[in-house]
């Protein structure tokens, strides 16, 4: 692609903001900022993964994955800012994530240990994984901040509060899973994944794009699974005191 034809492809920054401006949405700054972020960083991003690919080093490979850990984990925490440790937990949990998910492909030999191939899928794995922890954070909250009443009632009546949490923890984690679960559904019929589009037009054969983004996929089911029950687990007894007997309301808050 020349530069002239990416920057052709700016229109489709334009139509957003123009129709945001349109509405009054408010979103043009938002948008701005995200193209030029994205720009620069993809930019970065190119160049540091040719000396990285090239230089074949562990060390390195490491030291990506660690970013990116770490720029999830600074993205995800707001939405769980009401959670003590949230920090913590959600770097738990990808890393957690990543290890199994490293450990499953390159203990079976279903991928090379090369660069080339741990950084993307690293990449592809904490990103959604990310989303995941956002979209479980961002519905727990909402649950525990709506079922307060409901959840002091099962406590007052002798219950754990394991028990009292416990509909608010699996409706969060089902919530976070569906759209990953119903994505894969109708995954060819509606939408060609861009791993498999882009093995495409580089040229590989379609059948060998559609067995790596089938690898992906079944990832991601994984991570969505793993993500949303362990940080659920992790997250519930932090939101009681320390007698596990009261919810400490002053502490939840979804945004």
């Amino acid at each position: 692609m020349s530069i002239l034809a990416l920057s052709l492809s700016l229109i489709f920054v334009l139509i957003p903001i123009i129709l945001s401006k349109t509405l009054n949405l408010g979103l043009e700054k938002d948008t701005t900022i995200a193209t030029v972020r994205s720009i620069i960083q993809l930019l970065a991003v190119g160049y540091i993964l040719t000396f990285v690919f090239e230089s074949g080093n562990y060390l390195y490979i490491i030291l990506m994955v660690v970013l990116m850990i770490g720029a999830a984990t600074q993205n995800a925490r707001k939405k769980g800012a009401s959670i003590e440790g949230i920090t913590w937990k959600l770097v738990g949990t990808f890393i957690f994530v990543e290890v199994l998910t490293q450990g499953i492909l390159l203990g079976f030999h279903i991928t090379p240990p090369t660069a080339q191939y741990i950084i993307p899928i690293s990449g592809m794995v904490v990103g959604n994984s990310m989303v995941l922890a956002i979209l479980f954070l961002n519905r727990f909250t909402s649950e525990i901040e709506t079922r307060q009443d409901e959840t002091e009632l099962i406590l007052s009546l002798g219950g754990t509060p394991k028990q009292a949490i416990h509909t608010s923890l699996i409706t969060s984690i089902k919530a976070s899973m569906i759209p990953t679960i119903e994505s894969q559904k109708t995954i060819g019929l509606v939408q060609l994944p861009g791993m498999m589009s882009g093995q495409i037009i580089a040229g590989a054969d379609p059948v060998q794009a559609v067995q790596f983004q089938l690898l992906i996929l079944f990832l991601l089911l994984t991570t969505a699974a793993v993500t949303s029950v362990m940080l659920g687990f992790m997250s519930y007894p932090t939101l009681f005191n320390k007698k596990m007997q009261q919810l400490k309301r002053s502490e939840i808050k979804s945004d």
